[in-house]
């Protein structure tokens, strides 16, 4: 079991927080262009792009040349509307490139989906800001979470913010801020929820049985990269009809034998 280092994960919190509070506004406006984008199904006017994030239209206009000019986005001249451009996968293929959590852990979910029946998720953390599906898998069967590669959730919610919050070492008036902006189909009340935490810091895995999607049960095991906390998860999502206490407790303790197999392999532990 890979054990936290209170200083490293401290010392990442302060960068952190360092970092984004010294991020130039040009920059968050066009990360927040780009994710808008990056979400649409159709190109988008200046106007909609504008209103959607609340940007005065010149200063939009003025990140979208930028963003066209740097390849990244595409003005259509006939309808006058922005798409992402091919740009985006140069940053996309080197990203895969230099990151391998996807590789390792695609058939450790190919696996947990194929022989337990359910649905699963690689997800990458960033601190308490939020989490990125990076690979999923899902069982043959009449359940589908709509989850695709690239979506953002909250850091803190379901089975996942429980993990973040067992082993990161964070301040608990920070993360009750944190918990009180979340939605939830059942929310659970905060301390209930510390309780939760508690109990996934002793098992080594969290459950989510039904307060973040309603009769859905959402397990999660964390993956380490090195000591400080963890870099990743690995959930899993059944209808909780399907899961009786028993076969959670096996589903959750597959999923951490998963998470810690793919945290060998991050950290180099695994010469094979």
């Amino acid at each position: 079991m890979v054990t936290t280092a209170t200083g490293s994960a401290r010392d990442r919190r302060r960068l952190d927080k360092s970092v984004r509070e010294s991020k130039a506004p040009a920059i968050s406006r066009a990360a927040a262009i780009l994710r808008l984008l990056g979400k649409s199904d159709a190109p988008l006017s200046l106007q909609v792009i504008a209103n959607a994030l609340g940007l005065v239209p010149s200063t939009c206009l003025y990140t979208l040349r930028a963003l066209v000019a740097e390849e990244l986005v595409a003005f259509e001249a006939d309808t006058k509307r922005y798409s992402l451009e091919a740009g985006v996968l140069t940053l996309a293929r080197q990203w895969l490139k230099q990151n391998t959590f996807p590789d390792l852990v695609q058939p450790r979910l190919n696996a947990l989906s194929r022989d337990l029946g359910v649905t699963t998720l690689g997800v990458q953390i960033v601190g308490l800001d939020h989490i990125v599906v990076v690979a999923t898998s899902t069982a043959a069967g009449n359940f589908h979470l709509s989850a695709e590669v690239g979506s953002r959730f909250p850091a803190l919610l379901s089975a996942t913010g429980r993990c973040i919050a067992a082993f990161g070492d964070y301040p608990e008036d920070e993360l009750k801020k944190r918990f009180a902006s979340l939605r939830w189909d059942d929310p659970p009340a905060f301390p209930d929820w510390l309780a939760q935490v508690a109990e996934t810091r002793q098992r080594g895995f969290a459950v989510d049985a039904g307060n973040y999607i309603s009769g859905v049960t959402v397990l999660a095991a964390p993956v380490w990269k090195d000591q400080s906390a963890p870099s990743h998860a690995i959930v899993a999502l059944a209808l909780g009809a399907d899961l009786p206490r028993q076969r959670t407790a096996a589903l959750g303790a597959a999923t951490l034998r998963a998470a810690r197999a793919v945290s060998r392999q991050q950290s180099g532990a695994d010469a094979g």
